[in-house]
């Protein structure tokens, strides 16, 4: 098999490639990890790696003042997306993707954090996303996007409309957390987003028992998506 590139653009360090780091292994992707600050974050050209991946984080795709980096992200995926070349978002990154392609990022004034199951579109149902129906995913975000011109609505939630889009069978953005490991993993999760979690008012030990009883079967469902979603990348 010949090995390919996934490039994944980290935010912080804990939420990483997590349940989809196996089955990009088994398809012959070596992963890549760029975090961000460090000096080659972005120093790579856009169309050249297999996958780029861009992974979640606690901040707002609006916030490009505060954080220089955010407008960068957003022109490098302008480049990549305007090349159709495989692209993935996972939370933040979906926004970053959602903004690439020109709609609106804005606070829903609303936390969604925790498990709970996606309702799919006709789209979604024919999607990779289908391995998620009647599934408990993570969600963990309080902003959300308007729909891209020329994409699939797949998923939504009661509370976030905007839960997954694609653009054909290269790009796939998610805003909720189907990488999200069940095991120890999850407990970094929870000293990372500690003050969130408090202003919140969210009890911290029942995530992680909800995660314990529903992490297993996400990790089983998320190995399926994945794959197919790399089978559709070659096709």
């Amino acid at each position: 098999m010949t090995t390919r590139k996934a490039l994944a653009l980290r935010h912080v360090h804990f939420e990483d490639l997590g349940s989809f780091s196996g089955p990009l292994r088994a398809a012959g992707f070596e992963i890549e990890y760029r975090d961000v600050g460090d000096e080659n974050y972005l120093s790579f050209d856009p169309l050249e790696p297999d996958l780029v991946i861009v992974l979640g984080g606690p901040i707002g795709v609006y916030e490009d003042e505060a954080y220089p980096f955010v407008a960068e992200e957003i022109a490098m995926l302008q480049a990549r997306l305007a090349g159709d070349r495989p692209t993935l978002g996972i939370c933040l990154g979906a926004q970053l993707i959602a903004r690439a392609l020109g709609a609106h990022v804005y606070a829903s004034g609303d936390k969604e954090i925790g498990f709970s199951p996606l309702s799919l579109t006709a789209a979604g149902q024919a999607s990779p996303l289908r391995h998620l129906a009647d599934v408990a995913v993570l969600h963990w975000h309080g902003d959300t996007y308007d729909l891209p011109a020329g994409t699939d609505l797949l998923a939504s939630t009661p509370q976030t409309v905007q839960q997954a889009f694609a653009r054909g069978t290269t790009v796939l953005a998610l805003q909720f957390h189907p990488e999200a490991e069940a095991g120890a993993a999850f407990e970094r999760w929870l000293v990372g987003h500690a003050c969130e979690l408090a202003a919140a008012g969210l009890s911290v030990p029942d995530l992680r028992a909800d995660a314990r009883r529903l992490g297993p079967r996400l990790e089983v469902a998320a190995a399926s998506l994945i794959v197919e979603w790399l089978e559709n990348i070659d096709g």
